[in-house]
Order: structure tokens, then sequence, then C-alpha cells
């Protein structure tokens, strides 16, 4: 399981909070904590500073209370405690299974499990508004679909089609196609072309 972490554990980037406009990365990978700012000022005596970098095993990171207290400060104490618990081991394996494997689980949740997974983290956010997604379960749910469903799919997004019940999805098929066939302002002038104006009498 370990190897589905990857070699990065965590990493955002981000400016600092009012009135800095420092930016900061902080990265946490298998072997150590990353921490590296950018200074950001307009002052003369600051425009040559270079960008700073702090490396830190995961050991010297748990007990550093002053980089903590900048994490903290930067990215809140969510973060700080998620980094923590990052260093201590507690990994949260389930966010870093494939999408195919999510989308499987996420197939089988009802729609407000759905919406409280959405919110647990970025990525269940994103994973959760995916069309990928929406498209895999509206073909789970309802499996052969026709053509005029797929291109309104493409048109609207699936998950709008997920949500719209059939008989809204045919009266915007039919619309569709109605659209479709008639023919252009081009094309009625080629086949009703205007009729000569009458000569006029005497």
């Amino acid at each position: 399981m370990a190897s589905l972490m990857g070699e990065t554990f965590f990493e955002i980037s981000g400016q600092g909070p009012a009135p800095l406009k420092d930016y900061f990365h902080f990265e946490i990978s298998q072997s150590e904590v990353i921490w590296r700012w950018w200074k950001i000022s307009l002052r003369l005596n600051s425009r040559n500073t270079k960008p700073g970098e702090l490396r830190q095993s995961h050991e010297d990171y748990l007990e550093d209370n002053r980089l903590q207290s900048q994490v903290a400060m930067v990215f809140g104490p969510h973060i700080l405690q998620y980094s923590k618990q990052l260093c201590q081991g507690q990994y949260d394996y389930i966010v870093r299974l494939p999408n195919s494997l999510l989308f499987n689980i996420m197939t089988r949740l009802n729609l407000e499990d759905l919406e409280g997974l959405s919110r647990t983290c970025h990525r269940f956010r994103e994973l959760c508004n995916s069309e990928e997604f929406w498209e895999q379960t509206v073909r789970n749910q309802w499996g052969a679909l026709t053509p005029s469903v797929e291109d309104l799919a493409k048109d609207v997004g699936w998950r709008t089609v997920f949500f719209t019940n059939k008989l809204h999805l045919q009266m915007q098929i039919s619309r569709r196609k109605q659209k479709e066939n008639q023919p252009s302002e081009d094309e009625e002038k080629q086949t009703c072309p205007s009729l000569p104006l009458e000569e006029g009498l005497g």
C-alpha cells in the first residue's frame, strides 16, 4: 500500500496572509519536509533577496515548533495537522487510489453520500464534479445510450443529463433535431428563390 503514496505525499503553494505579500511552498516527500519562500517587497534593499529553502527530516519537523507555526499562519491549522499526521506515518491511502477504482466506489454511493464525499478534500471535490464520473454513472445506470443522448451530453454535460428526467431529455432531443432539420437562410434562398418583380402596367 505504501507504493500508492508516490514520492511526494503532499504539496501546497500560496501567498501569506495580509499584510504579507510573500509566497510560500510547502512539500512533504517520503524522506523530508521542504519549506520554500519568495520575499515580495517594493523596498530597494529587498529586490535582490534570493528565495529561501529549508529541508528537514520528518522527525525534525515534528519537533520544530517555529516552522509548524509558520505553516499554520500561511496555510491554516488544518494543513498543519494534516502535515503532522503524514510525518507520523498516518497516510490517507484512499485518496491515492487510481480514478478508475474511486469511480467504481463512488458509483455505489447515494447522492447524499456523494455530496458529503465532495466536501472531504480537494481531490474528491474534483472527482465528484468531473464529467468522467457522471458519464460513467449515466452509462452504468442507463446501459446502451442512443447517439442522440450522447450528442446532447456533449453539449450540456453528463451531470446535467443525469439530473434531467427522461421526458425532458426527449423534449430537448426533439428540439435539437427540429433545429438541425430547419434550413438555414442561405438554403431557403436556394430552395425558394425570390420571385421576379412584376413589370409595371402600361
